[in-house]
């Protein structure tokens, strides 16, 4: 009987002949149809599900936006922006993906700190929203619209003073660079009145990656109340409301899927309640991790073999210069393995205990350790899944000059 070890599977893919299947095609040709190894390979229908039991089950007037950050891919962008109904950029470069997409420019927003001259007068030429995140940038927001003869379009970003408990990244509560203060936007709201800028709503960002819904239930309960002190003092009335996202996806052992029943059904109060509060507000959730995430792998192909004191190394030809996430280096505080398997060779009679690395000169480059899985050959390939998100994009592609890896969507 072969043996398939623990986390081999993931219920997004199937298996077939032995093979992972991404897309409905098996590894091995996958590989050859990429042209090469390493890769990422994201799978469309797995975007499209996901998208479909959201909108099943989130209220009807929340508005979807995707977060470009989580994966920049353009064919990912464009596939999202048929699915959802805006899009969130942090650079210049992700705003003219996203506009690209044919997008229309209100249903694009811009944000993050350190915002140069040049993004801000691409932004208001293109007529984005631009989530203001300083003082600063608003007065250069003011300028520039003046130099152009263009009212921008600007929301809020609030940094409240609130957290979204257990949350992978914590973007608010505290001293932060994301966003005003939120003691501090009343004279912003205010001052806001005084210039030539066309105020939209709020942008309130809590943090990402959770996986628990009370924290959610709480943190988006706190945010609408947030909003509606916020109102009294705006200048025109909220037509946006960017509650921010922060669902997770579960990433290591013991991790369960995101139970969004109650999330959802809380949501649904709360909106009901903002339509009475501010009657012209458009709701959006901005989501990225969890649309894509889990659509998503990343395959490696075994370069190397090597005992060193009784431990097995599986050297590949992918490490964190591709994937800094799996590696343990992009926030995690105690590195545990994402789940991985041998994509060719899904189970076998013969399992074992192996680690396995890159090709980087650094003890960093680990992508797992000490896993079981069905006992590895040179030319096998490793296949690191929830790859769809924060992969390539967020990883340190020219450390030790090695070849780049490429995507493909299926």
């Amino acid at each position: 009987m072969n043996k398939t070890p623990q986390h081999a599977e993931m219920k997004q893919f199937s298996v077939k002949d032995n093979q992972l299947l991404v897309g409905g095609i098996p590894l091995t040709q996958l590989a050859h149809r990429a042209g090469q190894t390493p890769f990422y390979a994201y799978d469309r229908q797995v975007i499209t599900d996901r998208i479909d039991s959201l909108r099943n089950i989130l209220p009807k007037t929340v508005h979807l936006h995707y977060a470009i950050k989580a994966n920049s891919m353009p064919a990912v962008v464009q596939h999202l922006s048929g699915l959802t109904d805006g899009l969130d950029v942090a650079s210049l470069g992700e705003m003219k993906t996203a506009l690209d997409t044919g997008m229309a420019a209100d249903k694009i927003s811009f944000a993050g700190p350190g915002k140069t001259d040049k993004e801000l007068t691409a932004a208001v030429a293109a007529g984005v929203t631009v989530n203001m995140e300083s003082e600063g940038e608003m007065e250069r927001l003011a300028t520039i619209g003046e130099k152009l003869s263009i009212q921008p379009r600007v929301s809020v970003r609030i940094n409240p003073d609130f957290e979204l408990k257990t949350s992978g990244m914590k973007m608010s509560g505290g001293p932060k660079p994301f966003g005003i203060d939120a003691e501090r936007v009343p004279d912003v709201l205010q001052r806001i009145g005084q210039l030539e800028l066309g105020f939209q709503g709020f942008h309130i960002f809590s943090g990402s990656q959770n996986l628990r819904p009370e924290a959610l239930i709480e943190a988006q309960t706190n945010t609408f109340e947030l909003a509606y002190r916020m109102a009294e003092y705006a200048p025109s009335p909220v037509t946006w409301l960017n509650i921010g996202g922060g669902f997770g996806i579960p990433y290591f052992p013991g991790e369960k899927p995101l139970d969004l029943q109650p999330v959802a059904d809380n949501l649904l109060l709360l909106t009901d309640t903002c339509k009475k509060r501010l009657p012209e507000a458009e709701i959006v959730i901005e989501l990225g991790r969890y649309l894509v995430g889990e659509a998503g792998v990343y395959v490696c192909e075994v370069m190397d073999k090597k005992i060193s004191r009784g431990e097995t190394f599986v050297v590949t030809n992918g490490g964190l210069h591709h994937h800094l996430a799996a590696s343990g280096n992009f926030g995690q505080v105690i590195r545990k393995n994402y789940p991985v398997c041998v994509g060719n060779k899904m189970a076998s009679e013969k399992t074992e205990t192996v680690n396995i690395v890159g090709p980087l000169c650094t003890p960093l480059d680990i992508l797992a350790n000490k896993m079981e899985l069905p006992e590895v050959s040179i030319g096998d390939l490793i296949v690191i899944y929830q790859s769809g998100a924060y992969g390539l994009s967020a990883s340190p592609l020219g450390f030790l000059s090695h070849p780049e890896t490429i995507e493909v969507i299926i």
